[in-house]
């Protein structure tokens, strides 16, 4: 694409938008159009900016308040299918990336990504390109070969996905339901079926598994 790219910019830290428009004030093709702090201002800034005609990327953190990124992506891709959404976090490439993409991101960069990098990435998907590193690409690809033999966690859906990973850093069905604003019934329902298909019993076994599974998932990671 030519002229200069439209980025909307969110996380709902202030430091760490200003430190993101100070690395894209750098380059003269890059401008930041409108931020966002929570989810629910991202769609609205989206929306004020009439999608694609007023911006050309929206650079997005995973962990927003409100509506967290990936239920944010989804109805990014439901209401403006046209808009690329380069997604943004501190969680590794292992744990996020090839969900984020299969949710239809056009990418996923950590934020320890250089500003290069992080410039580079966002004009191309700009343009239409697809962000993938070779690890997500490694790991995209043993998915397609994997088929139905693929692991538990990849057949978690998003918010199953979401209980699984807080079960595993220790929260309790209460405290899983208050941050989510789920019931702890509705919780526990996710939880069984968590327990289901990734063939575990319990918490412990299920962190086991975890552990397992990122590290297996972890080789070869750049």
């Amino acid at each position: 694409m030519t002229g200069v790219v439209r980025v909307l910019l969110c996380d709902d830290h202030r430091i760490v938008r200003e430190g993101l428009k100070m690395v894209l004030a750098d380059d003269p093709g890059l401008r930041v159009v409108a931020e966002a702090d929570t989810g629910p201002r991202v769609l609205e800034a989206v929306q004020a900016l009439q999608g694609p005609a007023g911006v050309d990327v929206v650079l997005l953190d995973i962990a927003m308040p409100g509506m967290d990124g990936l239920d944010v992506l989804q109805r990014l891709r439901r209401e403006w299918p046209g808009l690329p959404v380069l997604m943004l976090s501190t969680y590794p490439e292992k744990q996020y990336a090839v969900r984020c993409i299969r949710l239809g991101a056009s990418g996923y960069l950590n934020k320890s990504t250089d500003p290069d990098g992080l410039m580079a990435a966002l004009r191309h998907v700009a343009a239409g390109g697809m962000h993938v590193t070779p690890a997500v690409a490694e790991a995209l690809a043993s998915l397609v070969s994997q088929g139905r033999t693929k692991s538990g966690i990849e057949w978690l859906s998003h918010r199953e996905h979401q209980v699984f990973v807080l079960l595993t850093q220790g929260l309790t069905v209460s405290e899983i339901g208050a941050q989510l604003g789920l019931a702890p019934n509705t919780v526990s329902t996710y939880r069984a079926r968590i327990l289901e298909k990734t063939g575990t019993k319990n918490d412990v076994e299920l962190a086991l598994y975890a552990q397992s599974h990122a590290t297996g998932q972890g080789r070869g990671l750049a």
